[in-house]
C-alpha cells in the first residue's frame, strides 16, 4: 500500500503505529520483520493480560484474610506484593517497547519520505539486526538488574508502607495492609518510645560515622608523614605493624577486643591495675557514653591503616622541589604540612573520604561484634536499641528478632535519602563521568 509523503500521512502512520503495535510497519513501511517482532510483543502481552491483571490486583490488596482455610491455602501478602512488583517491571518494559514502536514506524516513513523509496526485506533485516544486536547483546544484563537489583530496592521500599510485622501481620498466617505513612509518622513525627529510640540512634549514627571517619583519616595521615620524615631503616618495619589491624578480618579483632575490655575478667582492666595505674576496673562497655567512646577509639585503631598507605601513596606524587623550596624559603615542618601536604593529599583523596562516611554509617561489623549494641538504655525493652547501635545494627534487631520489618524498611529508606546524594556526588567526580558527559 502506498502512502504520500505529508503530515496528514505520518498522522496516519504514528496513529496506527499506537494502535496496535507493528501495525504501521506491516502496513504502510513494508518492514515486515520489525512489524513481526512487535506484533509479536502485544499478542504474548495480551495472552498473558488476565494473569497480569490478577497480579496487579493482588499487589493493591494484598490478598484477604480467610481463617477457615488451612494456612498453606491462605494468601501470602508478601509474595503477592513481590510477584505485583515484578508484574509492574514487565508492564514498564512493554511500555517501553510500545513507545519505541512508534518512534521506529515515525523513523522508517521519515526515511521512506526522504529516499522515496521502500528497502528490500533484505536490507530491512540487516539493519534490523544491525541496530538491534546492542540491545538484544545489553537485554540479559538488564533483566538481570531489573530483576535482582530494581526489584527487591522497590520491595524494600513498598515495606515501609505496610504494617507487615509481628505478631499480627505476618504471613501466611495473617494478611499486610498497606498503611500509607502511617510507620514514618510513628517513627519520625510522634512523642512515643519508637520515634525517641529511633532520633536517639539516628544522631549516635551521624556522631560516629564523623568520628570514625576522620579519626581514621588523619590518623592514618599523622602516622603516613611521622613515616615519611624519619629517616630510621626500620620505617618498613612500622608501615608493615600498623597495617596488620587492617589486614585481620574485622570480625576476629572486634571480638577479641570485645573480651579485653571485659569490665570483669578483661585483661585490659587487670594490666592496669596490676601496674597500679587504676584501683577499680573501668567500664569500658559498661555505660552508654564509655561505650560510644571505646567504639570510636577501637575503630581508629582497626582502620586508620588503611588510609595511611592511602595518604603516603598521594604523598609520593607530590614533588620534592616544592618542599625544598618551602625550605629556602624558611618555612618548617608544621607549614610545610600545612600549606603543601595537607592541601594536596585532601585534593586527591576527599572523594575517598565521603565514601568512608557513607561506609560508616553503615558499618555494622565495627559496633555488632565489639559492643552487639550495649548497653541497654531507657527505650532498649521497647525498641531493642542499645545505647551503641547504629541504625543499621538496629535493622538486624528489628527484623531477625523483633520481626518488625516495616519500621526497619523505614529506616533504610531514611538511611538511602541521607547516602544517595554521597553516591551520587561521587560518581559524578568520577572520570568515566566526566568523560562521558563531555
Amino acid at each position: 500500500m502506498e502512502i504520500k509523503t505529508d503530515l496528514s500521512d505520518m498522522k496516519k502512520v504514528r496513529t496506527t503505529a499506537s494502535c496496535f503495535m507493528g501495525l504501521a510497519h506491516l502496513l504502510y513501511l513494508k518492514d515486515y520483520v520489525k512489524g513481526a517482532f512487535f506484533a509479536l510483543c502485544e499478542v504474548v502481552f495480551i495472552a498473558f493480560l488476565p494473569a497480569i491483571i490478577k497480579k496487579m490486583i493482588g499487589l493493591v490488596t494484598l490478598g484477604s484474610p480467610h481463617p477457615e482455610l488451612p494456612i498453606k491455602m491462605r494468601d501470602n501478602s508478601i509474595f503477592m506484593l513481590i510477584d505485583g512488583i515484578l508484574v509492574l517491571s514487565v508492564v514498564a518494559i512493554f511500555v517501553i517497547v510500545y513507545i519505541l514502536s512508534v518512534k521506529s514506524a515515525q523513523a522508517g516513513y521519515s526515511e521512506y519520505c526522504r529516499t522515496k523509496r521502500f528497502k528490500n526485506q533484505k536490507d530491512l533485516f540487516d539493519t534490523a539486526m544491525g541496530k538491534s544486536f546492542p540491545i538484544f547483546g545489553l537485554a540479559p544484563a538488564f533483566v538481570m538488574v531489573l530483576v535482582f537489583v530494581v526489584v527487591p530496592l522497590v520491595f524494600s521500599v513498598a515495606v515501609a508502607f505496610t504494617n507487615y510485622s509481628d505478631p499480627a501481620h505476618i504471613p501466611p498466617n495473617n494478611t499486610v495492609d498497606w498503611v500509607g505513612f502511617q510507620n514514618f509518622v510513628e517513627l519520625l513525627g510522634g512523642q512515643n518510645t519508637w520515634s525517641i529510640g529511633f532520633l536517639r540512634v539516628a544522631i549516635w549514627t551521624l556522631v560516629w560515622a564523623v568520628l570514625a571517619t576522620f579519626t581514621c583519616y588523619f590518623g592514618g595521615l599523622i602516622v603516613a608523614v611521622w613515616l615519611k620524615e624519619i629517616n630510621f631503616h626500620i620505617a618498613p618495619v612500622f608501615r608493615f605493624i600498623f597495617i596488620l589491624p587492617y589486614a585481620v578480618p574485622s570480625v576476629v579483632s572486634m571480638l577479641v577486643w570485645k573480651n579485653l575490655l571485659n569490665g570483669s575478667f578483661g585483661i585490659v582492666n587487670r594490666t592496669l591495675m596490676q601496674i597500679g595505674l587504676i584501683s577499680q576496673p573501668i567500664p569500658w562497655l559498661g555505660t552508654p557514653l564509655m561505650a560510644q567512646f571505646t567504639c570510636v577509639v577501637i575503630n581508629l585503631w582497626a582502620g586508620f591503616g588503611y588510609f595511611m598507605l592511602l595518604s603516603m601513596g598521594t604523598m609520593t606524587a607530590i614533588s620534592e622541589d616544592m618542599n625544598e623550596a618551602a625550605k629556602i624559603d624558611g618555612a618548617n615542618r608544621r607549614q610545610i604540612f600545612s600549606k603543601i601536604t595537607l592541601p594536596l593529599v585532601l585534593y586527591q583523596t576527599l572523594p575517598l573520604i565521603i565514601m568512608s562516611f557513607a561506609h560508616n554509617v553503615n558499618n555494622f561489623g565495627a559496633i555488632y561484634f565489639l559492643t552487639n549494641g550495649a548497653p541497654t538504655v531507657s527505650d532498649s525493652t521497647t525498641t531493642l536499641a542499645g545505647g551503641t547501635d547504629i541504625l543499621v545494627t538496629w535493622i538486624y534487631k528489628l527484623t531477625v528478632t523483633l520481626m518488625k520489618y516495616n519500621y526497619a524498611s523505614v529506616i533504610a529508606v531514611m538511611i538511602f535519602i541521607v547516602l544517595a546524594p554521597f553516591a551520587i556526588w561521587q560518581f559524578r567526580q568520577t572520570k568515566a563521568y566526566k568523560e562521558g558527559s563531555v
